[in-house]
Parts: structure tokens; C-alpha cells; sequence
């Protein structure tokens, strides 16, 4: 056919069904990023949900998650009705000072004041001034793009509303959805390593899952404490924003290092650079200790696939891509895994030895 072979052929519908479903998921992308966090809300919930079913002897699921449900949003509230007030008077004391900040921070003032105070020379001083003059307008306009398509996204009613919904379905009726995947598949090796792959999917999943939720606690209690007893302004607030940026991986510890260092410069902090030893030693404790010791194994990834990830995620999905970037490939990680090695046990060869026939007849020795 039009000079092509079969191989030829197959080459390129294989291209076009890759390429047609790239395209499907650009297109589909917020609808995927909503049916993804509502699978993070799912794998957060499902512990308790288990806890209820098997503690207060709640047979029907429905019900155990409506309970884990008001139970966890009560929990919520009460927390917001503390902490909230306390971070609006933050919130709004740093707003009120953001345009002097930025201000100083365009003219270059606020660079030349803390190069002043460890002895620069005042030519090196004013070509850096200079040069922040230059590019602070344009990087302040971009920062400030960031977090306003932040802030937006997470105030979408798409995602305060339908993601507990489609969470409660994954809830439900997840389990019977896998079943029915495994009824379909004809052969019992495709459906052991259908199972194979739920399972471990699950697990580096769930895993995953409950990892961020710990780091980011930790991050905002351990913040909290050790900035107030430092004496950082704007210490619960800028813990708040520690602890929520710790659910973006490498950028967004990174992101929150950088707005601490920053507004506690600007703020009048008499000791950055404390600050600053401060946060890198945290992130070595939360990478080398206490993420390996919560997150567990499967999801390993080398630290130069993890950055190109989420930046890959940021460039398809902008912020939650960012975030949903680590989980996903993990997750095709471990079906890559285990397709290789299903088609390795296939391709293995086997010794066959032969049953001895019946019917042969028996060789006999002379006594």
C-alpha cells in the first residue's frame, strides 16, 4: 500500500495514536488536573475512611465517607477560625508595606543599604544598583503575574467544589472501577499484571500523598516556632507560605526560601544570613531525612529528572502542573517497571522435560 510495508505502516499509526492522544490531554488538561487533585484529595481521605469503617463499624462506604467528610472540614473550620485572624493582620501589614518595599526594591536602595553594611565599595555598590534598576521592573512584573494566576486558580470554584465531589466518587466506587478494568482482560497474565500495577501504583501513590501532607506540617509548625522565637516579622505568615510551597517540588521550597529571605530583608531582620543557614540546613533535613523516611520506597527519582519534571509540568500546566508532575511520572515509572518485567519472565526461556510415555515398553535385564 503506497509503497509502504506492514512495519512502515505500523511505524506510523503508532505515531498518530501517540500524537493524537498528546493533543487529548493538552486539550483535556484541566479537566485532568481536577480528576488529579481529586485523586490526591481520595488517597489523603481513604486512611480514615478504612479507620471508620473498621472502628465505628460502618458497613456501607458511603456513609464512612461522609463522616471522614464532616469530620475533616470541621477540623478545617475550627483551625481557619484560629489561625486565619492572625494571618489576615499579617497578610495586611505586609500589603501595606509591599509598595515601599517595591519601591526600594526597584531603585535598588534596599541592595545598596545591605551592601553598605558589610563594607562593599561604593563603585561596586552602584553598578549593582544599576543593574537592578535595569530588571527589577520586569521581574517584579512577572512575580507579581505568578501570583495572581496563583491565587486565582486556587480560588476557582472548580476546585473548591468539584474536587470533594469527584473525590467522594473515587472514594466509592474506585475499587469496583478497578474490577471491572480486570474483568475485561481476557488472559490471567494480563489480569495478574493489571493487579500488579494497581498495586504498586497505589502504594508509591499513597505514599506520596501522605508524605507532602506530613513535610508541609512540619515545615509550617517547625517555621512558626523558630521564627517567633527569632523574632522574624511576619513569622506565622511567612510559615504559612513555607508549609504550602512544600507541595511544589525543587521550585517551590525553593520559591518560599527566596520570599522569607526577602521580606525579613526588607522587613528590618538584623540577622539574614542566620536566616539563610537556617533554611538551607531545613532543606537538607527535609530531603536527606525526613522526606526518605516518610515517603518510603517507590518513589525514587534522580534529582536532575525531578527539576525537568516540574519544569516540564509548569510548562504544560502552569502550577498544578508543576505539582502533579513528580506523582505522575512515578506512576508511569512503576508501569514501565512492570511491563519490562513481564516481558523479561515471558521471554525467558524454560526447560520442558518430557513426561516418559506409558505405553513404551520397559527395557529388562537378564538376572
Amino acid at each position: 500500500m503506497l509503497g509502504l510495508d506492514t512495519r512502515a505502516l505500523r511505524v506510523i499509526w503508532t505515531a498518530l495514536v501517540v500524537a493524537a492522544t498528546l493533543g487529548l490531554i493538552y486539550v483535556l488538561r484541566h479537566l485532568l488536573v481536577l480528576l488529579a487533585f481529586s485523586v490526591f484529595l481520595a488517597y489523603l481521605v481513604f486512611p480514615l475512611v478504612s479507620i471508620v469503617q473498621r472502628v465505628v463499624h460502618v458497613r456501607r462506604r458511603a456513609v464512612a465517607i461522609g463522616l471522614v467528610y464532616l469530620a475533616v472540614f470541621g477540623v478545617l473550620f475550627g483551625g481557619s477560625a484560629a489561625l486565619v485572624p492572625m494571618l489576615t493582620d499579617e497578610a495586611t501589614a505586609l500589603a501595606q508595606r509591599l509598595p515601599e518595599m517595591s519601591k526600594r526594591v526597584q531603585s535598588g536602595e534596599i541592595i545598596g543599604e545591605l551592601l553598605r553594611r558589610y563594607g562593599w565599595e561604593a563603585s561596586t555598590i552602584a553598578s549593582i544598583e544599576r543593574a537592578v534598576r535595569a530588571h527589577a521592573q520586569g521581574l517584579a512584573g512577572e512575580a507579581q503575574a505568578v501570583v495572581t494566576a496563583g491565587l486565582k486558580w486556587l480560588a476557582s470554584a472548580w476546585m473548591v467544589v468539584l474536587v470533594p465531589i469527584f473525590a467522594f466518587f473515587i472514594l466509592k466506587d474506585g475499587e469496583r472501577l478497578a474490577a471491572s478494568v480486570e474483568s475485561v482482560i481476557d488472559s490471567r497474565v494480563g489480569r495478574g499484571l493489571w493487579r500488579e500495577i494497581v498495586r504498586d501504583v497505589d502504594q508509591v501513590l499513597g505514599n506520596y500523598v501522605r508524605a507532602l501532607i506530613v513535610l508541609c506540617v512540619v515545615t509550617f509548625v517547625v517555621w512558626s516556632v523558630l521564627f517567633y522565637v527569632a523574632g522574624v516579622p511576619y513569622a506565622l505568615l511567612l510559615a504559612a507560605i513555607g508549609g504550602a510551597l512544600e507541595f511544589v517540588p525543587v521550585v517551590g521550597p525553593v520559591t518560599a526560601g527566596v520570599i522569607v529571605i526577602a521580606v525579613s530583608l526588607f522587613a528590618g531582620f538584623t540577622h539574614p544570613w542566620l536566616l539563610v543557614g537556617f533554611l538551607v540546613l531545613w532543606r537538607g533535613v527535609q530531603d536527606y531525612v525526613t522526606s526518605p523516611l516518610i515517603m518510603g520506597k517507590g518513589v525514587e527519582l534522580h534529582p536532575a529528572v525531578v527539576i525537568f519534571c516540574v519544569l516540564a509540568g509548569g510548562e504544560i500546566g502552569g502550577v498544578p502542573g508543576m505539582f502533579l508532575a513528580v506523582p505522575v511520572f512515578a506512576a508511569v515509572k512503576i508501569i514501565g517497571q512492570r511491563l519490562g518485567l513481564r516481558k523479561a519472565e515471558s521471554s525467558r526461556p524454560t526447560l520442558v522435560v518430557a513426561a516418559p510415555d506409558a505405553k513404551a515398553p520397559r527395557s529388562t535385564r537378564p538376572d
